[in-house]
């Protein structure tokens, strides 16, 4: 069968960047294409010139054997290419059939809202979903407005609909009903490019397979046969061990207590949560994002107030206690959002080694910094983590995301801490630096410390936990043991129900 779609010799150059070098793409009608790849392999430039966001710099776009040229979304829409982004592009204040029509090639200078929303109604019947077209947006659930965006591509009729990493905000069952919907367009012939980093999910739902790596196109593999190993590998280009063993599980005493813990109301708030984590364990947080998870961290770190109920360290009250006393009872931070709270970009690797520990001995004595031994720490924890960089001089920004991360991780993890808390750990990570942040994590678990990880990965909780706490609107819906996990009881608790 020819394909519908062919992306030939796709070359995009970006001042001192290469992102796309000379990438083939082809798609056969009436299937569902993963692309995959690491972060900054160039998945999503490469979705970008197709959707025309981007213009290549060389290399051609063809359409049922015809080259076509897309010089911006308008035309990929009027070329049957509908796009859904990672990060929606709706109008909060708007309504769903507002958002639907705007922009909309026919339109005139007066819309007949009605007969669109008549016509929006009998389209998401067709396909199972069911939406008040005069909702606002910003009324939604995440999982609602992720289906309008799909339903507003096949409205203004696509047939390639590209869905970028389409399933990060959704529980596991919201996912298993998004794969029924991909399934039911490809059995009535529209092409689907499924772009994800999620092994598992990727051999389920898709028919065949294209890996960028380094911005290079390897050859397409069916989905049938491949298992998730060989596409690490070929994602990575080196073997990778996607379950880290751990060590038995011998908890000891609490190092964390939070009992009946409140934060002041608003987005994200703590309601009435009581959770502890012990010595040799590792208590996952698992939730759809936004669910209090911030707020917790920032509860435990000093960072948000504490209205009413406490907050324990090793059997210490440190309820609304300052940022520092917190970190000086040998807790470690690697936060969410390293550039926000982890790391100065400007400043140099061992100015950024130095953040937590710059006041006291043996970093400094009587206010003066003491460089040699900064410099020699700094070195040992580069190459102790495996932070590729020139030298210590370099500045923290200029390292990739995973050598900051690293970086990140290195200066927490050598601060000999008790508990360790974990947000996100890997987040914007590819698989090689993911397979090392897990073995640090699981170390330190190892070693007899306390290892809290808030994650909205579930197969990262899953592995990683020896028991699990799920999250939902500011409230802790349970605590789940080893024995108790089971994904879908935990998407059920992750969507308020019990």
């Amino acid at each position: 069968m020819a394909p519908i779609l062919e992306m030939k010799n796709i070359t995009k150059q970006f001042p001192g960047v290469l992102a796309n070098d000379d990438v083939n793409l082809s798609v056969e009608k009436g299937s569902i294409h993963a692309l995959m790849g690491e972060n900054g392999a160039g998945k999503s430039t490469l979705m970008n010139i197709l959707y025309g966001l981007y213009s290549p710099s060389s290399g051609k776009i063809l359409l049922n054997g015809k080259e076509i040229s897309i010089d911006n979304p308008r035309d990929a829409i009027d070329q049957g290419i509908g796009m859904v982004h990672q990060h929606f592009m709706l109008i909060p204040a708007l309504s769903v059939i507002e958002n639907v029509v705007l922009g909309k090639k026919d339109n005139k200078k007066i819309i007949d809202l009605k007969k669109d929303a008549d016509a929006f109604v009998a389209l998401g019947a067709k396909y199972n979903m069911k939406i008040d077209p005069y909702a606002l947006i910003e009324d939604l659930a995440v999982g609602q407005q992720q289906r309008v965006e799909i339903l507003k591509a096949i409205y203004r009729g696509a047939e390639i609909l590209i869905l970028d990493e389409p399933t990060a905000v959704l529980t596991p069952q919201e996912v298993t009903e998004l794969f029924k919907i991909m399934n039911q367009l490809k059995d009535e012939g529209k092409t689907i490019i499924f772009i994800s980093h999620k092994l598992k999910e990727v051999l389920t739902i898709c028919d065949t397979i294209t890996v960028l790596r380094l911005g290079r196109s390897q050859p397409s593999v069916p989905s049938a046969g491949t298992t998730r190993e060989e596409l690490a590998e070929m994602m990575v280009g080196r073997k990778v061990i996607l379950n880290v063993p751990k060590g038995e599980y011998k908890p000891g005493e609490n190092v964390l207590e939070m009992n009946n813990v409140f934060t002041k109301k608003g987005s994200g708030s703590l309601d009435d949560v009581s959770l502890e984590v012990k010595r040799g364990e590792i208590l996952g947080i698992a939730g759809v994002d936004g669910n209090g998870q911030d707020a917790l961290i920032d509860a435990i770190t000093g960072l948000t107030k504490v209205t009413s109920g406490t907050v324990k360290i090793k059997g210490k009250d440190i309820t609304n206690a300052s940022a520092r006393t917190i970190l000086e009872q040998k807790v470690s931070h690697i936060p969410a959002d390293r550039h926000k709270r982890g790391m100065v970009a400007p400043m140099s690797i061992r100015e950024n080694m130095i953040l937590v520990s710059y006041y006291k001995e043996p970093f400094s004595k009587h206010g003066f910094i003491n460089w040699k031994f900064v410099n020699e720490n700094s070195e040992k924890i580069v190459e102790q983590f495996k932070v590729k960089t020139p030298n210590i001089d370099e500045a923290g920004g200029k390292l990739s995301g995973g050598n900051q991360q690293k970086m990140v991780l290195g200066r927490e993890l050598t601060r000999d801490p008790d508990l360790v808390i974990a947000a996100h750990p890997v987040r914007g990570l590819d698989i090689g630096a993911t397979e090392y942040v897990h073995e640090c994590l699981i170390d330190e678990r190892d070693k007899g410390n306390a290892v809290l990880l808030v994650s909205t990965e579930l197969d990262e909780v899953i592995s990683l936990s020896d028991k699990i706490a799920v999250m939902y609107e500011g409230r802790i819906m349970g605590v789940l043991d080893k024995e108790e996990f089971d994904i879908t009881k935990i998407g059920m608790m992750m969507a308020g129900h019990v």
